[in-house]
């Protein structure tokens, strides 16, 4: 005998929330989507990109995990491409609307690579012992194509630069005023039945 509830009914009631991007991989990878100029001055790929972008506003309005996603690509992420029911020039604009910026990652200087005769950046050291937190400074002045007192002084800077910082912290919007911002800016499925209710 079971009863409503039970530990072997779980399953049947708990979905598992999955993007719906994950399913449509053809659609939100396509060349046109990740890189729209590919479409200027040609009447049938504008054509064929309207469609893949109605296509896939459409699927990002029924995902479960739509907040969560346009709040982190907005937030955040510098993401490439048509995310979250919005192109790279809509979540610019979303951004601006909030006061957001978002600093694109820099994934050579995370990866640790480096270009000879480049100066190095403060930034970089930071973002490159961030990323891996494991290594020596011995590690990451060799990555970094620099000596160890360089990558000290630029952790001493990085620990008093802490040290001294007011204690007024950058407020990140609520996904509130993100999903406003994103209707403002995106007249899509989602943003029109948010309106309604």
């Amino acid at each position: 005998m079971t009863s409503h509830g039970s530990e072997y009914d779980m399953p049947h009631r708990i979905r598992a929330e999955r993007a719906a991007c994950i399913d449509n991989p053809a659609l939100f990878q396509h060349e046109l989507l990740e890189d729209p100029s590919l479409a200027r001055g040609d009447g049938e790929r504008q054509r064929r990109l309207t469609v893949l972008t109605d296509r896939a506003r459409a699927t990002c309005a029924e995902c479960p995990l739509f907040e969560s996603c346009l709040y982190d690509a907005v937030v955040k992420h510098d993401v490439a491409g048509f995310v979250a029911g919005t192109t790279e020039r809509q979540r610019s604009q979303i951004r601006s609307a909030l006061g957001v910026s978002v600093e694109p990652e820099d994934l050579d200087t995370l990866a640790g690579v480096m270009r000879g005769g480049r100066q190095i950046n403060h930034q970089e050291v930071l973002r490159l012992r961030q990323a891996n937190p494991h290594e020596s400074l011995e590690v990451l002045a060799m990555r970094l194509g620099c000596s160890l007192s360089t990558v000290k002084r630029h952790m001493r800077r990085a620990r008093a630069a802490a040290a001294s910082e007011t204690k007024f912290a950058v407020v990140k919007p609520t996904i509130e005023r993100v999903l406003a911002a994103f209707a403002a800016v995106v007249r899509s499925p989602r943003s029109r039945e948010r309106r309604v209710a």
